[in-house]
């Protein structure tokens, strides 16, 4: 049930991956010794065994005037998600101006908890840019999300060659982390006022994203080319009156 429910998050799912589960265990058998393993009807079985064939998930054998079913290594799934990435990455700019001429008014999206800030630093990095501006509430950040999601989110960006101009309070710098320099396409910049940030912003196109708190917990999108542009405007200002680190 397990492995039913991971690949129905790859989108195969019900009969489909009972039958792709029962011709892997099998390895080489009739269509109908796979449909009772899975626990489905024969009739059923053929237009399943079909829609395998297509996916590339199965092969078919002829044998002794038998049609038998062989699974193709699992490694087919990793291929398949491969070129649906593929595909998405060459059609979603002009998905995303569809989406731009027909939805106007600014976006609001908010999300709670620990997941939703996860969910928010997910989006920041969504469209590969060549660079995202943030104000980082240091103190806040490492307790939620936390280093090892942080890590993650860092990776991310450099592999994707975004690079960071980063404001942030110098009395929240307890630890040597996540300086400035090549390797990891950033420029840190402490602000005029040592206070500590409460809440932390990344500008990025046409979206700001929030992270509010801990007490507060929860990420903010706004999706909106004007406040952008405001924030955006706010941030050069302070950059301009910031100290480099």
């Amino acid at each position: 049930m397990e492995l039913e429910n991971k690949l129905a998050a790859l989108g195969l799912t019900g009969k489909r991956a009972r039958f792709y589960l029962a011709a892997l265990e099998l390895g080489d058998e009739t269509v109908t010794a796979v449909a009772q393993q899975a626990g489905i009807e024969r009739t059923t079985a053929y237009a399943l065994f079909e829609k395998l064939l297509e996916d590339g998930l199965v092969t078919q054998v002829e044998r002794g005037g038998r049609t038998h079913v062989v699974a193709e290594d699992p490694d087919v799934l990793a291929r398949n998600l491969a070129e649906k990435q593929r595909t998405l990455d060459e059609i979603l700019p002009d998905l995303r101006a569809i989406h731009a001429r027909t939805h106007g008014a600014p976006r609001f999206r908010l999300y709670d908890g620990a997941e939703g800030v996860r969910t928010v630093l997910h989006a920041v990095l969504a469209v590969p840019l060549p660079e995202i501006l943030g104000i980082l509430s240091m103190r806040e950040l490492l307790a939620v999300p936390g280093p090892k999601v942080l890590r993650r989110f860092i990776a991310e960006r450099v592999k994707s060659g975004t690079r960071l101009r980063v404001i942030r309070a110098q009395s929240e710098e307890t630890h040597r982390i996540w300086q400035g320099g090549e390797e990891e396409l950033r420029e840190v910049r402490f602000a005029p006022s040592s206070d500590a940030f409460r809440i932390t912003t990344f500008i990025f196109g046409s979206k700001v994203a929030l992270i509010s708190s801990r007490r507060e917990n929860y990420g903010l999108i706004v999706d909106s080319e004007e406040f952008a542009g405001l924030q955006r405007a706010l941030f050069e200002t302070m950059w301009q009156t910031s100290t480099p680190a």
